[in-house]
């Protein structure tokens, strides 16, 4: 970490030294110096770096904007559905038949036309890639003319939805080996150049068929949020992104932007007691965290305000569920929270005591001690973390944190209290957290979190046809007034905050209405990209 940061700033002084070269290169030819360079490009240190490259078919784009690519749907900035590259869209009566129309007019950067073939291509491409793109539910996908695109699904599915919205269309005779690193989209910018682990720069494409970007030219640096910030004091980007813990700094010439998001972090609890295996051998369960007057006690024991006051500097907003103000939340499961006294009482109508007055509660000899684990790379995790256990400690829970690396949390992640983040536009989320049928399924469900009743209210919401139905069992399925898988009822997460994204934007750089901000891969604050203007 120390090297890669070492070289972060070193590119920082060489794009300086370019920056300004070509500054005074423009003063000997007589150019006004109160002028502002480039106009029509933007310098952007917002991390984002895809490892594996920029391929939708295996997951690039699913936070936040794909940007070379179009989708078949979007969402607006008020997170409304609307077209992108469909016309429309059609669902049958059993939710089984998905039929889509595309536009006429677009085409790929490499000015070829975008057919419904592509369409199948990718969608066939992407089922079969084994990625994050879960499209087991698809039987088929076929088109019947080139505008025209048909998807039989094996069961109804609601939030298949989100996959129209989230997949990016690549062309079927451009797509193959080595495209990730060079690839062709029809979106609003083209690819142009990747130096790996430096910087990518893309272009305007000439053969978007939406509102034309206003600015020509994008490059991006990847920097840690450290070096993010010298660059922006540096003058260098005009767009930086920063950690809470720096954006009350002043810097010269920028304005801070903090943006709401969906980016939470929250503690997982094992919710079954030890003595099982996974397939791998890793242990399952924990006997502390599987009592829910523990997982009650510690929901209501945390002060949420006081995490964004004191590990946020005030960037974020208490978060009580994985999709605080979305659609599909329930507002109904938020909990009053920060009270000791109502904490206390939770514990000891489960049974639990100090009997040897040493300050940690016990039950069936059992100590109300656990370990929690976190990214030993994430500062805010480890700062949250800390905080929690000494939220916790006078109501007599005793938790032990620990930083770890994510190799060893995959290990651990099954008998340990885990600090994760999440955070999507898309409802199969919270699917994918708690339904009984992903328990111990990669990183989704480690805590075997099983309710029937929950199950039954999410798997209403996949099989109905009707978007607000559906959102009404989502919403039901958090907590129906006597169950749930909020804090309300099962409590097998404690949710504690929403961060929100931070920013350096350049004064005279208007970056348009940001809407709600998912989980912070990809370049979620460049979702409406083609609306940024220099005000003048």
């Amino acid at each position: 970490m120390h090297n890669k940061r070492v070289f972060a700033l070193i590119l920082v002084i060489s794009l300086a030294v370019v920056l300004v070269t070509g500054y005074l290169a423009q003063k000997e030819k007589g150019a006004d110096s109160t002028e502002t360079p480039q106009k029509n490009e933007l310098v952007l240190a917002i991390r984002g770096e895809a490892g594996s490259g920029y391929d939708p078919t295996t997951g690039w784009g699913r936070y936040g904007s794909p940007l070379f690519h179009s989708t078949l749907l979007t969402r607006d900035n008020d997170l409304n559905v609307v077209n992108d590259l469909a016309t429309g869209y059609e669902v049958s009566n059993d939710g089984l038949t998905w039929t889509v129309t595309i536009r006429e007019d677009a085409k790929f950067s490499d000015g070829n036309p975008v057919r419904a073939a592509d369409v199948v291509y990718t969608f066939d491409t992407a089922a079969k890639s084994g990625s994050v793109i879960d499209l087991t539910v698809l039987e088929n996908v076929k088109a019947t003319d080139d505008k025209t695109i048909v998807f039989k699904l094996k069961e109804p599915r609601s939030t298949f939805l989100s996959l129209l919205i989230s997949t990016g269309i690549v062309p079927k005779h451009a797509h193959g080996e080595g495209y990730a690193e060079k690839l062709i989209g029809s979106g609003p910018y083209k690819f142009v150049q990747w130096d790996k682990g430096q910087q990518l720069i893309v272009e305007a494409n000439p053969e978007y068929y939406g509102p034309e970007p206003y600015f020509k030219k994008l490059t991006f640096l990847f920097l840690e949020e450290d070096a993010a910030f010298a660059a922006a004091k540096a003058g260098q980007v005009d767009v930086a992104s920063v950690l809470p813990s720096i954006a009350k700094q002043e810097v010269s010439g920028m304005r801070l932007l903090a943006v709401e998001s969906v980016d939470n972090r929250g503690i997982m609890f094992p919710m079954v007691t030890s003595g099982r295996k996974t397939e791998d051998g890793h242990p399952v369960g924990n006997d502390v965290t599987a009592d829910i007057a523990i997982r009650k006690a510690i929901n209501v024991a945390v002060d949420r305000k006081a995490l964004v006051d004191g590990v946020l500097e005030g960037f974020g907003a208490p978060a009580y569920t994985v999709c605080d103000n979305l659609p599909w939340w329930n507002p109904e499961a938020v909990i009053k929270d920060a009270d000791l006294e109502e904490a206390k009482r939770l514990l000891a109508e489960g049974g639990w005591k100090d009997l040897d007055g040493d300050g940690v509660l016990e039950k069936g000899g059992l100590k109300a001690t656990f370990t929690l684990v976190y990214s030993a790379t994430d500062q805010t995790r480890q700062s949250l973390a800390l905080a929690v256990a000494d939220m916790v400690k006078p109501i007599g829970i005793d938790i032990k944190v620990e930083g770890k690396s994510w190799d060893d949390i995959k290990t651990m992640m099954y008998s340990n209290a885990v600090l994760f983040g999440w955070g999507g536009h898309d409802p199969l989320e919270m699917y994918n957290l708690y339904s009984s049928k992903t328990a111990g399924s990669g990183w989704y469900n480690t805590g075997f979190y099983s309710n029937p009743v929950v199950d039954g209210y999410m798997d209403k919401a996949l099989a109905t046809t009707n978007a607000d139905e559906a959102l009404e069992y989502w919403k039901k399925a958090q907590w129906d007034g006597t169950t749930g898988l909020s804090a309300k009822g099962d409590a097998p997460w404690a949710w504690l905050v929403n961060l929100n994204h931070c920013y350096y934007v350049r004064d005279s750089l208007n970056t348009g209405r940001q809407r709600i901000q998912p989980h912070g891969h990809g370049w979620p604050i460049t979702a409406n990209i083609a609306e940024w203007t220099w005000d003048e």
